[in-house]
């Protein structure tokens, strides 16, 4: 049977001591994890039991929630419709909404013209393999191969595109499940948890993921923080669950142990 947080008593036990911290933060990926992949990424939506459940704990006291994610502050805006309050992390850490007033992506010159070239390269490879795209991104732009006919046929095109990126001054480049992300602006989803656990001052912090990039987030866990990798492949996070859909247990299992004593919690 595969593990979801009703049948793994381990990661049941976890959560629940991780819903009696004071003050916690919850920190989600959204693609692959809040919401299923999907072959078109303008189609992502949360898993509806996700979306309630992070409604449910927007409310609760001594409760933060964000998205980290390798999208644009803009496409979570519009895709995952997050609740008001939670906090959003995109383009990898790059991007910021804490709820003030924050200065947008500024680039330099240089970068500028670096994702440029960035762009260009990417779209030039692309339209050399069909069911292969580009995401335009604030920071860069990625390369999607999901539609690829054939997982080996995919894996040459991204390989295409790291070669190609090489010649690029300035280009970063993060690999993922069937995509290669280039950037201009190197940040990553550890930092940008790091920067949120400061922002809520956070006693623990939960992070669900399920893509490499995710591993820099599981990576900053410390003490009696909760990582919860989604999905199979290796991983730094101390537990597991099958997919997305089973984030929603997770979730719920949180709001009902702080809800058993309101009176006990902390007010903001």
């Amino acid at each position: 049977m595969e593990a979801s947080v009703d049948t793994d008593r381990t990661l049941h036990s976890a959560v629940e001591r991780f819903a009696d911290h004071p003050r916690i933060l919850i920190a989600l990926d959204f693609d692959g994890c809040v919401a299923e992949l999907v072959s078109n990424a303008a189609d992502a939506r949360p898993v509806p039991a996700n979306a309630e459940a992070i409604a449910a704990l927007a409310e609760l006291d001594g409760v933060d929630v964000a998205y980290v994610s390798g999208r644009s502050l803009e496409s979570l805006r519009e895709l995952a419709q997050p609740p008001e309050g939670v906090l959003l992390i995109g383009s990898h850490g790059a991007e910021k909404d804490l709820g003030e007033d924050a200065p947008g992506l500024e680039l330099s010159t240089n970068e500028t013209l670096a994702r440029g070239q960035i762009i260009s390269t990417l779209e030039e490879v692309a339209a050399d393999a069909e069911g292969a795209w580009v995401e335009h991104k604030p920071a860069g732009a990625a390369l999607h191969v999901r539609n690829v006919n054939g997982d080996q046929l995919g894996e040459q095109v991204l390989e295409h595109g790291r070669a190609a990126l090489s010649l690029v001054d300035g280009a970063y480049l993060k690999n993922g499940k069937k995509v290669l992300e280039s950037v201009v602006v190197l940040a990553t989803k550890g930092e940008g948890i790091t920067e949120l656990r400061q922002h809520t001052g956070a006693d623990a912090v939960l992070f669900a993921g399920d893509d490499v990039t995710d591993e820099h987030g599981f990576a900053v866990l410390e003490g009696e923080d909760l990582g919860i990798k989604v999905g199979e492949g290796e991983t730094a996070a101390g537990h597991r669950i099958a997919e997305p859909k089973d984030l929603a247990g997770v979730l719920r299992l949180i709001a009902q142990r702080r809800s058993t004593d309101p009176d006990a919690r902390p007010t903001r």
